[in-house]
């Protein structure tokens, strides 16, 4: 049904990357924080300057991950060990809530000056889930996804959201952690191997297969269709246009 198996009754969704062209805003604002960080940490060690790597960076240590793992990741790969913080720590504190807050303040800057435009095929696909009356979730690890969803016009077209806020209420470890979809999957009333994960994030996708899911769909936005396998996708689409029954596919 749909490009997968008929034994899949339930639809998961990643958020950005998958449903929203909102992959290169979220690469383009953990940019700008982490680059304004290591300038000032140059300047006070006298270290060189070497920039957050918007591709190679971002896939490895912050895509679909919640946003203080994702700053804790990455610093750690430099080598970096900031004090923890709170909540209340101004944007750009040297803090790990402090960073992580400079980068949600800029990426809310850049959706509201940009916009948020979905993805024509995956709108497509989920008009056609609803209009056989399957289960859809989006499951994302932003604090910012209903607003996404409501920015993109396509919050109708799913029947539970489980996000950052979700997470941390229920106390839910983040992606690569299967727990946020395993979730959405118990909210929706089905067994996992009888759900689909959608995921663009190679961290995601390895949330789908940790949680035991019957299929897990790769979505190759940015020319990773290999790593998206190696860490577990089922099979692998540039569009989820792709997987509708009147459209050439090109699942690989």
């Amino acid at each position: 049904m749909l490009g997968l198996p008929d034994d899949i009754h339930a639809f998961l969704f990643d958020l950005d990357g998958v449903l929203t062209q909102t992959a290169t805003v979220h690469a383009a604002a953990w940019k700008d924080m982490f680059d304004t960080f290591l300038r000032a940490e140059a300047d006070r060690t006298g270290a060189p300057f070497v920039p957050f790597d918007p591709v190679a960076d971002y896939d490895e240590y912050v895509d679909g991950r919640p946003r203080l793992d994702g700053t804790r990741g990455f610093l750690e790969s430099r080598g970096i060990h900031l004090p923890e913080g709170d909540e209340q720590d101004a944007p750009g504190t040297r803090t790990v809530q402090g960073l992580s807050r400079a980068k949600n303040d800029t990426v809310l800057r850049m959706i509201r000056e940009q916009g948020v435009e979905p993805y024509p095929g995956s709108v497509a696909y989920l008009r056609r889930l609803r209009d056989l009356g399957l289960p859809r979730a989006v499951v994302s690890s932003s604090a910012n996804c209903r607003d996404v969803l409501r920015a993109a016009r396509i919050d109708d077209l799913v029947d539970v959201v489980v996000d950052g806020i979700t997470a941390r209420r229920d106390h839910l470890a983040g992606k690569p952690a299967p727990d946020t979809y395993l979730a959405a999957a118990r909210q929706l009333g089905t067994s996992p191997e009888h759900a689909a994960v959608f995921e663009d994030a190679l961290a995601g996708v390895a949330s789908g297969r940790a949680g035991g899911f019957g299929t897990v769909v790769g979505i190759d936005r940015v020319g990773q269709a290999e790593e998206l396998r190696a860490h577990g996708a089922d099979l692998v689409v540039q569009d989820l246009a792709e997987l509708l029954p009147d459209a050439p596919g090109d699942a690989r």
